[in-house]
Order: C-alpha cells, then structure tokens, then sequence
C-alpha cells in the first residue's frame, strides 16, 4: 500500500497538472457516481491527508479517493488537433474507477480502492477518523503520541501502522524508525518512555518529509558503513530484506505478520538488534 510520502507525491502532480483548469469530462466509473457530470468545475487543489486525497472541486464538492493496495493516479498528456479527449488506452483497462481531463491533461485513477464524491464542508465523513497527519505542516505530535498511549499493551508498531493514531505510516516507515531505534515491533507501547516513542515518531517524519523533497530513499545514517555491507543510499536496510544479512549485525532480516484482519500486516525487523521483550 502506498505510504504518506507516495500519496504526498501524487497529490502534487494531481494539482500541478489540473489546479485552475476547469474539468473538460469525468468518467466515474462506479455505480453511486456513474451518472455525476462534473464538466465546467475547476479543479481548486489536490492535497493528500495520510493516504486519502483530497481533490477540491469548484461549487464545494471533493472527489476523494484512496489507492489501498494496487492503485494509482496516472497523468497522460493527450495532444490531439481537437485537444485532450478520454479515448486513450490506459483509460479501457477494466480496472479503471476515473478519468478525469483537462484541455491540456488526462487523469487516469486505476484500481483506486475508495471513489467518492462529498461536500466538501462534509470532508470528515471520510478522513474524519484519522489520526494528525505526518506530513501536515501543523502536525501535532502531542496528539499523535496520545493516541498511541492509550493501549498501552498494543505492539508498538501495529499502534504505528493503526491510521486512527497518526496518518501516513505504512510498513516501510514503521519497519525501519524501529530498527534505527533498536526496538522490536512487538515492544508494548506501555513499555516504551515517551522519549522513545517520540523519537520513532520524528524519525518516520524526517524521512517521509525528506523522501517528499528528495524522491523515494532512505537516507544513509551512521549505521551505513558503505558497499561492503550491502546496503548503498536509497535502498531500506530491513524493509523488503527478508531473508538477507542485517546491515548493522550480520543476523537474517526475518518478516512476520502483525495485527489482526483486516489490518494485519507484514512487518520487517532484525530478531538480533531488535530481540522480543
């Protein structure tokens, strides 16, 4: 599932490419939209929150949509004589929930695991629930720890990963804060000090706001010591590494799922440098 800096990303070129420009079309292809005409409105912004985005409509109506696991906005520039029109091969595939088009742009939402269409004043009935945003300038990290504290006896990274606590982390940015920290995902909050928990926290921020600017890396740390040991700049250390060498100790990267259905996900994590208390 793409994480908070992917869908932060997203959003980005969702906006740069439509904001100001009024909606040629829009095929929305589930059966509560299929008869909606958005053609005239004007696209205000595009802005992610955790992993939903949020695409403002002119008239107070927001298209939101999450990708879930397999989904994806793709823009196509369309240069025809008549201009953008919807007739393109990306927009047949069966998979395909929007397409959205501009005279100068096409907006394909594949696979896109919720579509819907609300006030925008009504937005909180579908990202209502979530937890403070990480990559929310006002982020409010007081709020975020609280949450995780209160089931103390909760695995430290299933409470990470729970979206109602903090929105935007995912297994990658639960799986590695963890192992830079040296904590095991199946730690109880409770018996974590604030301080720790903290740092778990602004150690997944830094690196999803650096990964926003930067592009999609992990940045190298004092725990890198260079080629020899496998693990180069832009590559994760455990995340994705199961079964190779731990870059910090030598032991076998291991995964193993966390949480239960339908949250339950697979987290990556060293058993050595982070033994289960």
């Amino acid at each position: 599932m793409p994480e908070g800096d992917a869908v932060w990303r997203t959003a980005r070129r969702l906006h740069t490419a439509l904001a100001g420009s009024a909606l040629a079309g829009a095929d929305l292809r589930v059966p509560a939209l299929a008869t909606r005409d958005l053609a005239g409105r004007r696209t205000l912004e595009v802005v992610p929150r955790g992993k939903h985005l949020l695409h403002r409509l002119e008239g107070g109506l927001t298209l939101h949509s999450h990708l879930r696991m397999d989904g994806s906005w793709r823009l196509l520039t369309v240069t025809t004589g008549a201009g953008v029109t919807p007739d393109h091969p990306a927009t047949r595939r069966h998979t395909v929930r929007a397409v959205l088009w501009t005279d100068s742009a096409l907006a394909v939402g594949d696979s896109l695991g919720m579509l819907d269409l609300v006030r925008t004043a009504d937005e909180a009935r579908v990202v209502g629930h979530l937890g403070p945003d990480l990559l929310d300038l006002a982020f409010d990290r007081d709020e975020a720890l609280s949450n995780l504290v209160r089931q103390p006896g909760r695995p430290v990274a299933e409470a990470l990963l729970d979206q109602r606590n903090l929105a935007g982390i995912g297994t990658i940015y639960a799986s590695e804060p963890l192992f830079e920290h040296r904590i095991s995902p199946w730690t109880p909050v409770g018996a974590l000090s604030r301080h720790e928990l903290g740092s778990v926290v602004d150690t997944a921020r830094l690196w999803m706001v650096r990964s926003c600017r930067l592009g999609p890396t992990v940045p190298m740390t004092a725990l890198a010591r260079g080629p020899a040991d496998g693990w180069l700049p832009g590559h994760y250390r455990v995340f994705g590494r199961r079964g190779r060498d731990c870059p910090r100790c030598g032991a076998t990267i291991t995964e193993q799922p966390i949480g239960e259905a339908p949250r339950e996900r697979v987290i990556s994590f060293c058993p050595t440098c982070q033994p289960t208390p």
